[in-house]
């Protein structure tokens, strides 16, 4: 009976250092690393920008920024590109132009081709934007005295004309 004793007690004993050393080789928590930022750039943080200055269902939005040596050029400015980008946003049409000339002319019985060929795109956007109202507005100042502007306009989907 003592060697059974014993067995059981060395099949216990081994049981137990398996499974000690499973669970020491295995980590639970591995550490992510971080990703480097990029050498030379730095992260720009705006005013009225970010989610919740995002257009929804509901509610056309524009962000834009400004800037000029005169307070009132600069918020001139954003609110410009804010009403802009806001138009866009209803409706925009895209009206392209393409040109392509061949010229073709022969001296001393040699001929020589020329080719031209442009392309323009233009937005044309024709949106009235009666009542937009202005949901954010910054001001800031720069070192050098330029004066920057951050606006943010919202038209709701009911007041598209």
């Amino acid at each position: 009976m003592k060697k059974i004793t014993s067995t059981r007690n060395l099949g216990f004993l081994l049981g137990l250092f398996i499974l000690s050393i499973a669970f020491t080789s295995c980590k639970r928590n591995k550490e992510v690393e971080k990703p480097k930022e990029p050498v030379g750039e730095v992260l720009i943080n705006e005013y009225c920008t970010g989610e919740k200055y995002f257009s929804d269902n509901k509610t056309f939005r524009a962000s834009a920024t400004g800037e000029s040596m005169s307070r009132e050029t600069a918020k001139k400015k954003a609110r410009s590109n804010a009403e802009d980008e806001l138009a866009r946003t209803i409706s925009a049409t895209m009206q392209i132009v393409t040109d392509n000339y061949v010229n073709s002319s022969t001296f001393n019985n040699k001929e020589e081709v020329t080719e031209t060929f442009n392309n323009l795109a233009r937005t044309v956007v024709d949106q009235k934007l009666r009542g937009a109202i202005t949901i954010c507005e910054q001001t800031t100042q720069k070192a050098n005295g330029n004066y920057v502007n951050y606006i943010a306009l919202e038209l709701s989907g009911d007041e598209v004309a």
